[in-house]
């Protein structure tokens, strides 16, 4: 026995359906595509790309859009001055000690003081942005804010 004797088990391989030979062949004419539509036209696609909806207007189109969201916005870690309570009295509050103390949680932005809560220690904060109220608790409590940029 050699290799030109192997052959496939009997009914383990099927041939491929030959489309568009004629009427006889059950697979003539239309060429199993039926009548018309996308799925009939040459180089159609499955579905042509995502949300399409059979050429009705798609549900992302049809839905009215609200709002505006600015690309240039400036975001910022927010730290209100209730946060800072936990500090020791005369300490000076850096980003690094925020971050370890995890009253903020990402270390790329800048940081913004604001004013909600009360202070009770007089500290020494260094942010990118203070607020009025906050700027005015702080020295009202003894402490100072030095602005860094």
């Amino acid at each position: 026995m050699d290799l030109t004797q192997l052959y496939p088990a009997l009914d383990s391989t099927k041939r491929r359906k030959r489309v568009g030979r004629g009427s006889g062949s059950g697979h003539g004419k239309t060429s199993t595509r039926g009548h018309k539509g996308q799925k009939a036209r040459s180089g159609a696609k499955s579905s042509p790309y995502r949300g399409f909806e059979g050429g009705q207007m798609p549900l992302a189109r049809r839905i009215p859009k609200k709002g505006f969201r600015n690309i240039f916005r400036k975001e910022y870690n927010i730290v209100n001055i209730s946060s800072l309570n936990k500090f020791k009295p005369n300490t000076e509050v850096t980003k690094e000690l925020l971050l370890a103390n995890q009253v903020i949680r990402k270390k790329n932005l800048p940081i913004k003081l604001l004013g909600k809560g009360e202070i009770k220690t007089a500290l020494t904060i260094v942010v990118d942005r203070v607020s009025k109220s906050a700027l005015e608790k702080i020295e009202k409590a003894g402490g100072k804010v030095n602005i860094s940029d």
